[in-house]
């Protein structure tokens, strides 16, 4: 059976529930979407992928808090300094192992400046979209494969 048609078939249906998911539990929709994209844009897969990702993103959480409060301390042209040395940092990390996915740690950032700021609301909808990346492509690697039996 053709993975790719699977994986299509399970993104689907978990894409509804995480709709009502987020819906019901307060979450925010497009944050646990952009989870989901994060599991599957790493270029591990699996469980490592998973926890590659989790790292990766919720560094750019907390790399995006740090920008929040320490910017606006600072005169304007400073403020773009900062930012320059975070992105700088957030890049350098990516030497650390378990922070080596860049595109996350700053899909993780800029999820919070979307969420104004809400780190535990987003990091929530992140964590659980992530989840949900990682079911939505094994469950759809798993069907493929038992179907193709």
């Amino acid at each position: 059976m053709n993975a790719l048609l699977m994986i299509a078939i399970t993104t689907g249906v978990l894409s509804g529930l995480w709709g009502w998911l987020a819906f019901s539990f307060s979450l925010i929709s497009w944050a646990g979407f952009l989870g989901c994209t994060v599991y599957f844009a790493c270029p591990q897969g699996g469980l490592r992928g998973l926890l590659l990702s989790l790292c990766s993103c919720g560094s750019g959480v907390f790399w995006a808090m740090i920008m929040i409060h320490v910017g606006p301390l600072a005169p304007q042209f400073l403020g773009y300094a900062i930012t320059g040395i975070v992105a700088f940092l957030m890049c350098i990390q990516a030497k650390l192992r378990w922070l080596g996915f860049i595109p996350g740690t700053f899909i993780g950032a800029c999820a919070t400046f979307a969420g104004d700021g809400h780190w535990q609301l987003v990091s929530a909808s992140l964590l659980v979209g992530l989840l949900l990346g990682y079911a939505m492509k094994n469950s759809g690697l798993w069907l493929a494969a038992y179907f193709s039996r």
